[in-house]
């Protein structure tokens, strides 16, 4: 006799080995939505035959996991469509991503538009004849020669390069097989709506010097609302990207003499970083951060000390050669090399800390061409960066009040609600990519999970995603397109102290080395603006927005009266644009509306004769004629206040 017990069900007993989807199917607990199982921690098929006791969780589309095996099917059925059509292709990898699924095309044939709705066509085909996914398994041997007998090079490739003695699994769909770990659906005709997007150019292995090849990727659904509902997204996405957006409002710009990944912000965009980083660093002072300003390079000396060199050196801007010059500099990735030599400076006691350190630092980080994307992604970039050096025993309150001062940052600017949590920890098998003793990093991780439970915090957990030197919390977000990007970063540190010589004296007379906190308080400014742009498709809150009033004067005779209005706006700071063309008023308000000015003050004969102002918001709204002292105190507010509105 065993047991499986069904998430959210009371556990069945079974005295003979039995599939998930007959154990379920017999308890009344699946259904058309049950898409595969999670049966002790692994994604399987719902053919998983079970004889043993076992946890299990039966998975549907709205599960992460049963998306990844719901996409994984559908980048097998373009295979088998691609196969239908151009049996000549050769198939390389096929895996379902965040967003859907890819496969990649070594092919004489180009898959232009046209020839992706043949694809597509031929897809829906094969869900129509829902045929049945079965598994099977080789031997390694065998596997290859399965694979040489179908011409697919890219297959016996893959299959040679696993260990010797490994058995090989497949899945067949009616004619077509293909080299696969799975899992898969049960059949193709749950895929009940699906689309391919685009087709792009991929090197074999994401490496240049192979031969390049044509990825095609695309979306599927169990429903074809779902779809229809997606691709709105998608268009809705499109018209708020900042890559197109923040250009058509003249926020950022890119030039290519200057580089990729090397964005020039104009007047508008570069209000904004100003307005920001001036908060962040005034938030910090309050906070107990003490600000510094250290060099944008260095000796690979310092890089050497701190493990960069050995760990970091291909992400690096390296200037200069170290076979031929004396001397080699590196501009700095990163700032806690540099603001180490702050507590360096002099002897330290337990009294100074802990030592806040905050600082406004430009990065530079070699990041590959294919993964730069407008102010998202670049190779210069600015960070609210700081390090907090304590005793062991301050790390837990400190590192709470580094999250704290975190989300308090995201809630101001309306991006608390959008991000998650990912605790961020080493991988013990990649031994080589970390510092430190197996002790050490337990502690550490230890600590953290501690703090974070303690916080209250819903986490994922990321194997292998830590610093070199320790673990950390990431703040992760994603962009209009579904792209996760990590926005804030907060690091416990128990190894590089001691690699630089840091030491305070403390109660006890004794020297002990301190820990240190590596954290942003806003993250990047560029990738922050980024994020903002999309969500607010440009229409800033007025406190951050680049211009907050235009004033709006309907004919020549109101000039003198609307200059006058200007000068008492901005002599409060509030930043305006002043708008004296020849144009009709119409053509003006619509022309502040596009600018996506927050407020629109509309001057006539009536307005300036009164003292008055006739105030128009961005949406459209008609707020009507006011003293121009209660608009002046009711935008004095709504700034202050920083009011999201």
């Amino acid at each position: 006799m065993f047991k499986i017990k069904f998430e959210g069900a009371d556990a069945l007993e079974f005295d003979a080995p039995i599939s998930v989807y007959e154990a379920a199917k017999g308890a009344g607990l699946t259904d058309r939505s049950t898409l595969a199982v999670k049966a002790d921690g692994e994604i399987r098929e719902l053919s998983y035959v079970i004889d043993h006791d076992c946890d299990a969780k039966l998975l549907t589309f709205a599960d992460a996991d049963g998306k990844h095996v719901f996409w994984h099917t559908a980048s097998h059925i373009l295979a088998q469509a691609v196969k239908r059509l151009y049996p000549e292709a050769k198939l390389t990898i096929g895996p379902a991503i965040e967003s859907g699924f890819y496969y990649d095309i070594d092919s004489e044939v180009s898959f232009t538009p046209e020839i992706l709705a043949k694809l597509e066509s031929e897809m829906q085909k094969i869900v129509k004849e829902n045929l049945l996914i079965e598994r099977f398994t080789l031997p390694r041997d065998e596997a290859i020669k399965f694979m040489a007998k179908r011409e697919e090079p890219y297959k016996v490739q893959l299959i040679e390069e696993l260990p010797e003695g490994e058995e090989i699994s497949f899945y067949k769909q009616g004619e077509f097989t293909d080299l696969c770990a799975g899992p898969h659906l049960h059949a193709t005709g749950s895929v009940k709506a699906l689309k391919l997007i685009q087709c792009t150019g991929a090197y074999w292995k994401g490496d240049q010097s192979n031969k390049q090849l044509q990825r095609i990727y695309g979306i599927a659904f169990p429903a074809k609302d779902m779809l229809k509902e997606h691709l709105a997204q998608v268009e809705e996405a499109k018209k708020r990207d900042h890559n197109k957006l923040g250009r058509e409002l003249e926020l950022f710009t890119t030039v290519d003499v200057i580089g990729q990944g090397l964005p020039v912000l104009l007047p508008k965009g570069a209000r904004i970083i100003q307005l920001l980083q001036r908060w962040v660093e005034d938030e910090e002072q309050k906070r107990g951060y003490l600000l510094t300003k250290t060099p944008l390079m260095a000796k690979s000396d310092l890089y050497k000390i701190s493990g960069h060199w050995d760990h970091y050196k291909e992400g690096m801007f390296v200037l200069g050669d170290e076979e031929k010059d004396k001397e080699v500099f590196a501009l700095r990735p990163m700032t806690c090399p540099f603001q180490y030599q702050v507590f360096l400076n002099r002897q330290r006691s337990y009294r100074d800390l802990p030592m806040r350190l905050g600082e406004t630092s430009t990065l530079f980080r070699n990041e590959d061409s294919g993964e730069m994307h407008g102010l998202i992604r670049v190779r210069q970039f600015t960070i609210s960066e700081g390090h907090l050096i304590l005793r062991p025993e301050q790390l837990e309150e400190e590192f709470k009040g580094c999250v704290e001062l975190a989300k308090h940052m995201l809630d101001t600017i309306g991006l608390g609600e959008d991000v998650s949590y990912r605790f961020s920890q080493w991988d013990s098998n990649d031994r080589a990519k970390y510092i430190g003793t197996e002790e050490q990093w337990n502690e550490a991780q230890d600590v953290m999970k501690k703090i974070l439970d303690d916080i209250g915090i819903e986490y994922a957990i990321g194997i292998g995603e830590a610093a070199f030197y320790g673990p950390k919390l990431d703040i992760q977000i994603r962009n209009v397109h579904g792209k996760e990007d990590t926005l804030i970063t907060i690091q416990i540190d128990q190894m590089l102290a001691e690699k630089f010589g840091m030491e305070y004296i403390d109660v006890d007379g004794q020297k002990r080395r301190p820990y240190i906190i590596h954290r942003t308080s806003i993250g990047c400014y560029e990738r922050t603006l980024a994020l903002l742009i999309e969500k607010y498709a440009g229409a800033f809150p007025m406190w951050l927005s680049p211009t907050q009033v235009a004033v709006l004067p309907i004919g020549t005779e109101q000039y003198e009266y609307a200059e006058e209005v200007n000068r008492k706006l901005e002599a409060v700071g509030i930043r305006t644009f002043l708008d004296e063309r020849n144009e009709k008023i119409g053509y003006k308000i619509r022309s502040a509306q596009l600018e996506k000015t927050p407020y629109m003050l509309v001057i006539g004969e009536k307005e300036m004769n009164s003292g008055m102002v006739a105030v128009r918001h961005r949406s459209g709204t008609d707020l009507g004629a006011m003293p121009f002292d209660e608009f002046l105190a009711k935008a004095l507010l709504e700034i202050n206040t920083k009011e999201r509105k």
